[in-house]
């Protein structure tokens, strides 16, 4: 009996290690469509191989999660894609199999030269999306130099994170209906994009919609001032950026009522 005990002993480790490292290698795995997707992405770009550190480094041999700027969850669905600075010139449509990519939580194509006139509607798409970031996307103002930001975008409610600075463009989105639905958002840069708005529809579109945020980075906007007061519901606010605008009045008083405000520009 004490051999018999001793013998489970000595067994029972041995097969823990077994089970553990076999659930290790699988959820370590990328699943074969993810691949499928991102490499069907990657040769739909144009890109300068030279320059390039991510994209010319996919192989499809690979497991497509080691491949640099990919981020895969356990079991090896694709849940953040960052294609910062890959020197991509060319067009980035709507029939882009990117847009399949239907577990996607972080996005990033900053720092990019892309040939198009417009943001994709289909971005609307990728509704896990927590992070977007297509900010500098463009030779002396990204995507062209018009074509509206698509009101898709206000789908992507479980948005934290949005940054589309320096996007520049002649048609004019409403910016109320674009954050309207994005709840969740914390940081919202905007800076360079032409929303030619008066003090109080700006302040009450963004004071309305988004409770949580905490950093709203607006410089250069053509916005008016002066700054309505619907602003000090936002108690979060603790970076605000509103240089290069025509706000035509002084920092409100209200502004002292912002207890976790670090750093003001306007």
């Amino acid at each position: 009996m004490k051999i018999l005990f001793f013998s489970w002993l000595f067994f029972l480790p041995i097969c823990t290690l077994f089970v553990s490292f076999g659930t290790f290698v699988v959820s370590g795995q990328c699943l074969d469509d993810q691949r499928d997707l991102l490499i069907e992405m990657r040769n739909s770009l144009i890109f300068d191989n030279a320059s390039s550190t991510k994209l010319v480094r996919w192989k499809e041999s690979d497991d497509c999660c080691s491949w640099e700027g990919v981020t895969c969850s356990d079991v090896g669905r694709v849940v953040g894609v960052n294609l910062d600075s890959e020197s991509i010139s060319g067009g980035l449509h709507n029939s882009s199999s990117l847009f399949r990519l239907q577990y996607l939580q972080s996005l990033s194509l900053a720092y990019n030269d892309f040939d198009i006139s417009q943001i994709p509607t289909e971005l609307g798409k990728l509704t896990n999306l927590s992070y977007l970031n297509l900010s500098k996307v463009g030779s002396f103002g990204p995507f062209g130099s018009e074509g509206p930001i698509p009101i898709e975008i206000s789908r992507l409610t479980r948005l934290v994170t949005l940054d589309l600075s320096t996007y520049s463009y002649y048609s004019l989105p409403d910016l109320a209906t674009l954050v309207q639905n994005l709840s969740e958002l914390e940081e919202l840069y905007l800076d360079g994009v032409n929303i030619s708005a008066q003090g109080n529809e700006w302040c009450q579109a963004l004071s309305s919609s988004l409770p949580n945020l905490r950093v709203l980075s607006m410089s250069d906007c053509y916005l008016s001032g002066p700054l309505h007061s619907s602003l000090q519901k936002l108690q979060s606010l603790s970076i605000i950026r509103l240089d290069s605008n025509n706000l035509s009045a002084p920092v409100p008083d209200f502004f002292a009522d912002f207890t976790n405000l670090t750093s003001l520009h306007a």
